[in-house]
């Protein structure tokens, strides 16, 4: 993995090529590559193998690429291009895609080729030779294979597909076919961008949306042939198939940073806005609008006697705040659990039980394929909550709650997480008047709802205050967050950001659990960070802190303006803004990610595409 993008044109395509793994940078990555299928009479070609096909690869940020291609010029009508993100084999420009054979094919790939090796041995022993350390590299020389057996480009991808175990997208050209790009998907997505005498495919949306916004997304097993004019679609059973065309309502701007000096600075910003967006509809007369995640709804949730979520990182965090919200306030038991530990152990499903998968990008391999064991096992049915509409979660389910937080382009997630709570309280009232929530309590809820953008907007006026406080951690090497109840996952979310933005070591615990081994780590270089809205628990928070500063340990308390908290020696209070405890987890989780983001920027790290991870991790 992990950004893929083709084009076929009667125009250069290069440009389109170059633009498109821009515009995929957000996603993570370590290398970047082009190949085309040269163009007859260009006086600049520099033929690899001679037999039509001009490649370019470079370690590191596309500008290297950039610079590789200002020194040697590329031009073509059909070409592929690639940023990857190293699972097999190092960081080299010999294992950077695309990935050649005999100077005829080009391959470019995301997931993972599980056999590879025994592949790679068969065209060994058949006296193939690789150059790189990758899997990928089997599918170039496999396909190759079947071309010169006199297979057609399509029934040649075809066949060599049969032979992959594991997760791929892989998008192929062939010099001797200039006209088609073939591609095909196993869990890895992928989508067609249509144009007019012109197509396109790629890894995500964004990458095309400078010349597109008609799109076709392919569905497990497909395999498209695709023309400047023309895109044939076959699904697993090797059946002509037609896939619907979606117009997306994203925009070329949307992913456009400016006036912030990182996107996600501006992510943070925009939570108000997708707060407000992700509520809209959903809500009316002070009571939520169930019909709005689908016409069963009604029908599926009056049935609903468990529920287990199901989902990875940021999400997951989220879905342990909601079990707080579904136990109390629609009284049903909830289980959240990490996909990737759902779909490595034995599941007891209890009747009447609803699956709920929670995912940004819809594509997340350990949650989607968490899915479809579910869509096998006993549930009642499936929800799922996502930010993108066409994604291969949200085509599977019985229910969809779609966040409306626009593109994410920043790795750390921001406002799918905040906008994935909102939808998580919509779907916690809609339960609880399924088990009895009174209209009248229903209406006193609801407004709390309304004030959550308001709310998150009085938090992100403490942004000044943030980059001050920020000052107190660029140079530790460590540090803790604590809270309680549903505050506890948003303390974990906290030291997931600032570990991902500033690579300082962070870990969360609940409070009460200070004294069973954490407590073992606190002296005067570890700050400790407390997330202490005023409810119930604050006291038993109180007493928590004192053994805290009784240690020496430095105490970094976001706390209500009402809580009675006060600075002193060894404490900071920082003050945030009331907010109702119904919907404090949401208004609590923002300056945590203003803080993260401002220690990040101290310490000069790379804010928007944090070393070693990618946006959507689209392998186990």
């Amino acid at each position: 993995m992990c950004g893929i993008v083709a084009a076929i044109a009667e125009r250069n395509v290069v440009p389109i090529l170059v633009e498109g793994l821009r515009r995929l940078e957000y996603r993570g990555y370590d290398s970047a590559g082009i190949a085309v299928v040269a163009r007859a009479g260009d006086p600049d070609l520099r033929r690899a193998g001679g037999r039509g096909l001009d490649l370019r690869r470079a370690v590191g940020k596309i500008a290297a690429l950039r610079e590789k291609l200002d020194q040697a010029p590329l031009s073509g009508r059909l070409g592929v291009a690639h940023t990857r993100w190293a699972t097999h084999g190092g960081v080299t420009e010999a294992n950077a895609h695309p990935h050649l054979s005999g100077g005829r094919v080009a391959v470019i790939h995301n997931g993972i080729i599980e056999n590879h090796e025994e592949i790679r041995q068969e065209l060994v022993s058949r006296g193939c030779e690789f150059q790189s350390e990758t899997d990928t590299e089997v599918a170039a020389h496999l396909i190759r294979e079947q071309l010169e057996q006199g297979h057609d480009l399509l029934e040649a991808v075809r066949l060599a597909a049969e032979r992959f175990a594991g997760a791929y997208a892989l998008a192929v050209i062939d010099a001797e076919n200039p006209d088609r790009i073939v591609a095909t998907r196993i869990a890895s997505p992928l989508v067609i961008g249509l144009g007019l005498g012109e197509n396109f495919i790629a890894s995500g949306v964004p990458a095309l949306l400078p010349v597109t916004r008609r799109f076709i997304h392919l569905e497990q097993g497909d395999i498209a042939d695709i023309g400047r004019d023309s895109v044939r679609i076959f699904d697993s059973d090797g059946e002509d198939v037609e896939r619907p065309v979606h117009e997306t309502q994203w925009s070329s701007d949307s992913i456009d940073k400016e006036p912030y000096r990182h996107f996600m600075l501006k992510e943070i910003f925009e939570q108000p806005r997708a707060i407000a967006d992700t509520l809209y509809g959903r809500v009316a007369d002070d009571r939520v609008v169930t019909d709005s995640l689908g016409p069963r709804a009604e029908e599926l949730f009056a049935q609903v006697r468990n529920l287990h979520i199901v989902a990875c990182g940021t999400a997951y965090h989220a879905g342990r705040v909601a079990r707080y919200w579904i136990e109390s306030l629609a009284g049903l038991p909830c289980q959240v659990e990490i996909a990737s530990e759902y779909r490595y152990r034995a599941t007891v499903v209890l009747p009447g039980t609803l699956f709920v998968a929670i995912s940004q990008s819809g594509e997340t391999a350990d949650t989607l394929e968490a899915l479809r064991m579910a869509r096998q096992a006993d549930y009642l049915g499936v929800l799922t909550i996502c930010n993108s509409p066409q994604s291969s979660m949200v085509r599977k389910s019985d229910l969809v709650m779609m966040t409306q937080a626009g593109p994410e382009i920043g790795v750390a997630s921001t406002k799918a997480f905040t906008t994935q709570l909102i939808s998580l309280l919509l779907v916690t009232l809609m339960l609880a008047r399924q088990r009895g929530l009174s209209e009248e309590r229903e209406a006193e809820l609801v407004p709390h709802l309304y004030r959550a953008a308001a709310a998150v907007e009085e938090a992100l006026a403490m942004n000044g205050k943030l980059e001050d406080l920020a000052e107190s951690f660029a140079e530790k090497q460590h540090a803790l967050f604590l809270g309680r109840g549903p505050m506890w996952p948003v303390a974990m979310e906290g030291a997931l950001k600032l570990k991902e933005i500033s690579y300082i070591h962070a870990e969360a615990y609940a409070a009460g659990e200070l004294k069973h081994g954490p407590l073992a780590l606190v002296d005067e270089e570890m700050p400790v960070v407390v997330v202490a809205p005023n409810n119930e628990l604050l006291d038993k928070l109180k007493s928590n802190m004192k053994v805290v500063h009784a240690r020496g340990g430095q105490l970094y308390v976001f706390a209500d303006r009402n809580s009675g908290l006060e600075r002193e020696p060894g404490v900071t209070v920082i003050e945030m803004p009331h907010a109702d405890r119904l919907i404090a987890p949401i208004v609590y989780t923002v300056p945590l990610q203003l803080l993260a983001y401002h220690v990040g920027v101290l310490k000069g790290t790379d804010v928007d595409q944090p070393r070693n991870l990618a946006k959507s991790v689209t392998v186990e």
